[in-house]
């Protein structure tokens, strides 16, 4: 786990501790609630995270502040972002986007060109963060009935 202060009162730190995955899963859960992704059941969830090839513990980044959990975002290794939420009441403070730069800086590290994700058309918030991070749009995909399931 290697701490990163991003404030006077949030830190981002790099690296899945198992003492907070329950944390990190109902954040997940809230910041999903309305749409836009799903989360399994906490014991589903947790074999899926560490059976899948892709996942490495380094590439999950979690902000904290006095309260707690505020932020996540777990990337794969293929340079590619599966989750980023924000807790509701720590929105718009600069969150997402300081565990953006974070995830890029340690692509950038890995070597990595490039780093991909996938956002919903009509999530506007995440798409001008995303482009305020120095993303840009690169494929349009149609969804069928199984993405939406």
């Amino acid at each position: 786990m290697h701490p990163i202060n991003t404030s006077a009162s949030q830190q981002v730190r790099q690296g899945f501790a198992p003492e907070d995955a329950m944390q990190i899963h109902q954040l997940l859960i809230l910041g999903y609630q309305n749409g836009g992704g799903s989360v399994t059941d906490y014991p589903t969830w947790l074999r899926t995270l560490h059976t899948d090839p892709e996942f490495d513990p380094s590439l999950c980044f979690s902000a904290w502040d006095e309260s707690g959990l505020v932020g996540v975002m777990q990337c794969w290794t293929s340079a590619f972002i599966k989750d980023l939420v924000v807790h509701p009441r720590a929105r718009r403070q600069g969150i997402a986007l300081a565990l953006l730069n974070h995830g890029f800086h340690t692509f950038g590290l890995r070597g990595e060109g490039w780093v991909d994700l996938k956002v919903m058309e009509n999530n506007f918030d995440a798409r001008r963060l995303y482009e305020k991070a120095g993303m840009r749009y690169v494929q349009r995909s149609a969804m069928t009935e199984f993405d939406l399931a």
